[in-house]
Order: structure tokens, then sequence, then C-alpha cells
């Protein structure tokens, strides 16, 4: 696997809008929540803390959003709901990151109320007609074993934001 990616880079690659391109993670594979992007807003580097505002679409096409702050835990972060989902909280690693910064692959641990789970996030504007090919040539760089790789699913992205 590639090497852990630090708070700093971490704090300079996240910000801003990245849209779901593929996942095993079950909440996005049901059909009712569709387009998912997360958009990362810088709080304070160091230590790192990002507002983070998940946006989908429910079935009939209207706009939901949930919204949590992370915090970096040393080798992750914690992620915390706000509003009535405060009294949630999560577990997510950055596993790869690529070189230009406009593909990345979150992991995230087991919760009460989510499985473990694989992202992978391209920022928005990002051209995609080639990741699949990208990822699969590179799984190892992006933190992915063969066996994740095959268990994602491919998801229906806007990236032109």
């Amino acid at each position: 696997m590639g090497e852990p990616i630090d708070e700093g880079t971490l704090a300079d690659a996240l910000p801003g809008t990245w849209a779901v391109a593929a996942t095993n993670f079950p909440m996005w594979l049901t059909g009712t929540k569709l387009r998912p992007q997360f958009s990362y807003n810088l709080v304070t580097r160091s230590p790192l803390v990002l507002d983070d505002d998940v946006v989908y679409l429910d079935e009939e096409g209207a706009p939901r959003q949930i919204s949590g702050v992370d915090k970096w835990n040393g080798h992750g972060f914690t992620w915390r709901g706000k509003g009535v989902l405060r009294l949630f909280a999560s577990h997510w690693t950055v596993a790869g990151l690529s070189a230009d910064r406009s593909v990345a692959v979150i992991r995230f641990s087991k919760s009460l109320a989510t499985p473990a789970g694989v992202d992978v996030i391209v920022r928005v504007g990002t051209d995609t007609s080639e990741l699949r090919a990208t990822i699969a040539h590179a799984t190892e760089d992006f933190g992915l074993t063969p066996e994740d790789f095959a268990s994602l699913s491919w998801l229906e992205t806007d990236t032109k934001g």
C-alpha cells in the first residue's frame, strides 16, 4: 500500500468539491441516494479540521444534505454529524491520492450506523474517461487491494461542476 498521507498534504488537497465515482458503500448503492458529492472546507490546518457537507439527490431528484465536521486524529479523521446527527460519529482515512490531487480513495471504518466501505472520489471538473483504468493499473498507489477494486461499483457522476 502507499505511504500514509500526512496532515499538511491533506489540508492542501481535500478542500473543494468531490464526486463519488466508485464505491462499495451500501448507502450509495441502493438507488435512493444518487450522485453523491462531498465538499470539504478548511476550518484549521493544525490540528486539521474540515467542515464536511455531503449532497446527493433523493429518488425524486430533490437535493439532500448531510453535514458534519472532520477532525484529524493522527492517522485519519473522526467525523461527527451536525444538528440531529451530532450523536453519530465515524472514522475514515485517505488511503490514496493521485499526484495531481484530483482523485482520492477514502476508506470508512465500520460504525454503529454504517458498514466499512471504500469510495473513489474525483474533484469536480476532473476528466473521468480513463478513471477506472487508471485506478485498476495503480490499485496499490490508491491504497486498494485487488479485492477492494473488484468490489467497487462505478457510479454515474457529475464532475462538470
